[in-house]
């Protein structure tokens, strides 16, 4: 007779007791899947990571003191073989690129974890990438978009953080006008028709953070 496969080892991250409790629940009535550890944020993370050595890490993206981008590239560097499927609350693409390009394998919505949570964990650890559909057609839609450079991200951090465009000026060391020529590329490639259009935008698209 066969043995048994050994179950998938999984990871939990998330800041959220629910949401841990929910993976947890969807995957305690799997018998090829384990939960090893949980963690609350991405310090704990990498401790929890390094302990337990799971087949599957699932990750917030978001998190206090260490976010779940910060502690999948630290885990990546020490084990490049580390399969991390992200989960976010928003299908943003700005975060989706990050976290592919920093080496996650997966990419998942909370609010589509009932239907597609089980089967991006096997999927994942039979070695393909799984995105989720939404997150998908988010990537697509702005893949041909003009990217932001990182001193317009940095204008429209602090244009969300309310600041005008003086204040903004003053606190970058460059000229008003220099301001005045960034945010109006902002609004083009962002499409929008304010500032505050173009903050809403930005933390929606996961470009920046509140």
């Amino acid at each position: 007779m066969t043995d048994e496969p050994s179950p998938i080892r999984i990871l939990v991250v998330d800041d959220h007791p629910v949401v841990r409790e929910g993976v947890t629940t969807l995957v305690g009535g799997q018998s090829d899947m384990l939960i090893v550890g949980e963690a609350s944020n991405g310090r704990e993370a990498i401790q929890q990571f390094r302990a337990q050595r799971p087949d599957i890490t699932l990750m917030d993206i978001q998190m206090p003191i260490m976010s779940g981008l910060d502690a999948l590239i630290a885990i990546r560097d020490e084990a490049p073989e580390a399969r991390i499927v992200m989960l976010t609350t928003y299908a943003g693409d700005a975060q989706v690129q990050r976290a592919i390009k920093a080496g996650a394998r997966g990419y998942l919505l909370k609010s589509s974890l009932h239907e597609e949570l089980l089967q991006t964990i096997r999927a994942v650890h039979a070695g393909r990438k799984a995105i989720s559909a939404e997150a998908s057609y988010e990537l697509a839609e702005h893949a041909t978009d003009d990217a932001l450079t990182p001193a317009e991200v940095r204008v429209l951090r602090l244009i969300a953080a309310g600041n005008a465009n003086k204040e903004i000026a003053e606190q970058l060391s460059v000229s008003e006008e220099t301001v005045k020529g960034q945010v109006r590329n902002i609004l083009s490639k962002l499409g929008a028709k304010d500032r505050t259009q173009a903050a809403m935008i930005g933390v929606k698209r996961g470009i920046i953070e509140l």
